[in-house]
């Protein structure tokens, strides 16, 4: 028997008991830790061991447990990131594609899952409004973008498909925009230098005028506009960028038009109407695995034309190189894309739309809208608090401001202390974000399982906080 070979009643019992655990965790999810409850020192003596030489067999899953205990939960009140909530059915189909183990690089490597792949995507297309557009599943936002713009870059600054010479090129966004289209420019030789980043207006959207007078200063300067980069609900506050006015100035300049959807594009699932001109981009992210609460990784990459996804990434070795004209059989997903290797993401994705229909997901969307409603109306509620942003999506931006008679570096710094506090004590999971050097607290609701009594618990889980801590900071003084 080969070492690396068990028996079916071995993997039948190694299965049961992940299963066991699987149900566990989740049977328990809102009693466990939201935040770590070990230091650093303790993770690393549980976990960092030595390389066993001989194997444990069935004593190795007694770690499991340890595992679980030593992870963040993330239930029905983690509002810290914009990260899904991991639906089961996905995480079910994840161990099937595990066992398939199909490399979905081409059809003749994984026939059945390239055809879901493409069909998944066509599924995405055409719930956003963008019915004929092709793409790829990728890992996350970060890599859709980094591909996004290596198409553009391809389409409006190579000489015939073969370099780029001494050509200058620019790209533009806003000064929203996510970190990942400051890393894509830089990986792609473009260089951050060459980055426009512009200034937002009062709400935290792209303008289109600074826009147009940015593209026209380049052009005049003799440099070529690659790309604009609208967002589709800014990390942030969830801003969603004027997309149909951003698109007319893009391509008026002879621009790819690109949008950052990783966040919010989903969200026209139920809300079509906040994202009128997302027809119009050259290409999409998005991310399955925020607003269809997919377990990760399961981001995507929409286009247009799929002539330049091939101009930007096709490279095929005569190892990789099909021998069937066959439009279905001849087809590889690493001619349009930046991976060889690829995990059979699809799976999940099209077995979680199968079982509970578009339907579910639209309906789990307008809930995590209405839910940040709700917060924000909490919040304006509160003579204490103060709402930063207006509320487009689903990231509500607040801060503590007390009495009113603190300087605004005091403020920053007691709301600093007070997220430190809230994360601290478990109840609830926020994170942070800077606006107009304001520190503000953050919560973005992209989770099914969050309800009514979940959000009505962030308000006076703040303020407790806050009157500790100002009570505390009275007594000290």
């Amino acid at each position: 028997m080969n070492p690396l070979d068990i028996s079916s009643a071995e993997l039948r019992g190694l299965l049961d008991e992940i299963t066991r655990l699987a149900i566990s965790y989740l049977d328990n999810l809102d009693t466990r830790p939201i935040a770590p409850r070990s230091s650093g020192s303790e993770v690393d003596t549980l976990f960092s061991t030595e390389l066993p030489e001989k194997g444990l067999r069935a004593d190795a899953l007694k770690r499991l447990p340890e595992l679980i205990e030593h992870s963040r939960a993330q239930n029905a009140r983690f509002f810290g990131y914009v990260l899904g909530s991991g639906e089961p059915v996905g995480a079910a189909a994840d161990l099937l594609a595990s066992v398939l183990n199909q490399n979905v690089t081409a059809w003749r490597s994984g026939p059945a899952a390239v055809t879901i792949e493409k069909t998944v995507i066509r599924w995405l297309a055409e719930s956003v409004g963008c019915t004929g557009f092709e793409g790829s599943l990728t890992s996350g936002g970060s890599a859709a973008n980094l591909m996004g713009l290596a198409m553009a870059r391809e389409a409006k600054l190579a000489v015939n498909g073969r370099g780029f010479g001494d050509r200058r090129g620019t790209v533009y966004a806003s000064e929203e925009v996510h970190m990942s289209i400051g890393k894509a420019v830089a990986l792609l030789g473009i260089g951050r230098d060459n980055l426009r980043l512009l200034p937002a207006d009062e709400t935290f959207h792209l303008i289109p005028d600074a826009l147009d007078r940015a593209l026209r200063g380049d052009k005049e300067a003799g440099l070529i506009p690659i790309a604009v980069v609208a967002s589709a609900g800014t990390v942030s506050t969830g801003a969603v960028d004027p997309l149909a006015k951003v698109a007319d100035i893009a391509h008026q300049h002879g621009a790819w038009f690109h949008v950052d959807g990783a966040y919010g594009a989903l969200a026209a699932l139920a809300v079509r109407q906040r994202f009128s001109g997302l027809d119009l981009a050259d290409s999409i992210s998005l991310d399955p695995h925020k607003w269809l609460y997919q377990p990760l990784d399961c981001g995507c990459l929409l286009f247009r034309d799929a002539k330049y996804a091939r101009q930007a990434f096709a490279h095929t070795g005569e190892y990789a190189r099909s021998f069937s004209s066959d439009p279905v059989e001849g087809f590889a997903f690493f001619e349009e894309s930046v991976e060889l290797s690829r995990r059979f993401r699809a799976l999940k994705l099209w077995l979680a739309l199968r079982y509970y229909g578009f339907e579910a997901f639209r309906e789990s969307i307008r809930k995590d809208l209405a839910n940040a409603r709700r917060l924000a109306e909490a919040i304006v509620d509160k003579p204490e608090l103060q709402l930063a942003a207006p509320v487009e999506l689903s990231a509500v931006c607040f801060r503590y401001l007390g009495a009113g008679e603190m300087s605004e570096t005091e403020l920053n710094r007691l709301n600093s202390t007070i997220l430190k506090r809230v994360v601290e004590r478990g109840r609830v999971y926020l994170s942070n974000a800077t606006l107009r050097g304001k520190f503000c607290l953050r919560a973005c609701i992209v989770n099914h399982r969050t309800t009514d009594a979940d959000i009505d618990a962030v308000v006076p889980e703040v303020l407790a906080v806050a009157q500790d801590l100002t009570g505390l900071g009275a007594r000290q003084g």
